[in-house]
């Protein structure tokens, strides 16, 4: 009897010990079967010792017998044999939590000779083809916990050879195996760019967001925003295809549904004509969400218009230029301020400041 496992590393196939472990090995058919292996990763690999796999939870702690599925017992008893012994790399036995607790949890030795091993677990199974996926297997870096950084996964497994197929022809196979529920942690199969350390996925995000901070760091250099970390407001949103008969009062009472909002339809600075887009302001960044989700598309008075966030700078440029000109004026202020103290100015009456020849009216257009 043989079973394939088909890996994030490789395929791996086993030929079961019908004859000496028949309950462990109808087990592990069963299981195969079922589908019930697809997905599980190998959550600890024991360099030049063990690889573990077969619990659904992916931590070590879970999994039932194929008998349980029914209904049944969630263990199995051993099946120890003098004669099986742990001598080559790829020896397929059963995991236990003591005398006969098997379930559904085995493992496959990475080494040979691990004889202390030997008439403490039911071995079933020993490899027939996939050494070289071993030998991956081994060299995966692993966490304090014996789990490897990148998940090594069990995405299918194929009965090659089944001697119970004649009684279990009632029972179907399971259906399409389910995607893997993806973690943190990237998986083994993942394209990795190796100077990096990261995938292909991850690289590119991480180019985009490098090509996106250097046009922020030339658009400051040209002047176009006031700071290359700047990032445009999250409570404002960005609506175009208006008609041009929409009021700004119209947009408040439509919008404010969402939240309290204020909004500025673009008009021409000659003609006053409505230029079809407007920004509205909301006080929360939900509100604004929750507008962009509703409204987009939605028509209004004849028109479908569109909805986005907004990515304008406008409101962040006229805060930084007016604290640039307080500044300014407060340097002037301080600079009059030191002249006076040292004879250089004298103040004069009626707001005016000024020497001996001239007086110059002072109005702070800022203030």
């Amino acid at each position: 009897m043989s079973v394939l496992l088909e890996t994030s590393l490789g395929d791996l196939v086993f030929d079961l010990h019908t004859d000496v472990c028949p309950v462990a090995s109808r087990n592990f058919i069963k299981l195969c079967k079922s589908k019930y292996y697809n997905n599980c990763i190998f959550h600890s690999v024991d360099k030049d010792f063990l690889a573990s796999s077969g619990d659904p939870s992916n931590t070590g702690k879970g999994g039932s017998a194929a008998t349980a599925l029914t209904g049944g017992p969630r263990t199995f008893k051993d099946e120890i044999h003098d004669h099986v012994k742990h001598k080559n790399i790829g020896c397929l036995g059963m995991v236990n939590a003591g005398k006969d607790t098997n379930a559904s949890q085995f493992y496959i030795t990475l080494r040979s000779e691990i004889d202390f091993l030997d008439g403490k677990y039911t071995l079933f199974g020993e490899l027939a083809e996939g050494v070289e996926v071993l030998d991956r297997m081994n060299a995966s870096f692993t966490d304090k916990n014996k789990r490897p950084y990148r998940n090594i996964r069990i995405k299918h497994t194929h009965i090659l050879d089944d001697p119970y197929a004649e009684e279990d022809e009632e029972e179907e196979e399971g259906g399409k195996s389910p995607e893997p529920d993806r973690d943190d942690r990237p998986e083994a199969d993942d394209n990795i760019v190796e100077e990096d350390d990261m995938t292909v996925a991850e690289a590119e995000r991480a180019t985009m967001a490098s090509e996106a901070k250097s046009r922020a760091v030339v658009l400051e250099m040209v002047g176009d925003i006031p700071d290359a970390d700047m990032k445009p407001p999250e409570n404002v949103v960005f609506v175009c295809k208006l008609n041009p008969i929409t009021q700004d009062e119209d947009l408040d009472i439509i919008f404010g549904r969402f939240g309290a909002c204020s909004s500025n339809i673009i008009r021409d600075r000659k003609t006053g004509d409505s230029l079809n887009y407007a920004f509205i302001e909301f006080d929360t960044q939900e509100a604004a969400e929750a507008a962009y989700e509703k409204m987009n598309e939605v028509i209004i008075d004849d028109r479908r218009i569109k909805v986005d966030f907004s990515q304008s700078f406008a409101k962040q440029w006229r805060s930084f230029r007016l604290g640039q000109r307080e500044k300014q004026l407060d340097k002037r202020k301080a600079k009059a301020a030191d002249l006076m103290a040292h004879g250089g100015i004298t103040p004069a009456s009626g707001g005016t400041i000024g020497g001996n020849d001239y007086e110059r009216s002072v109005e702070n257009k800022w203030a």
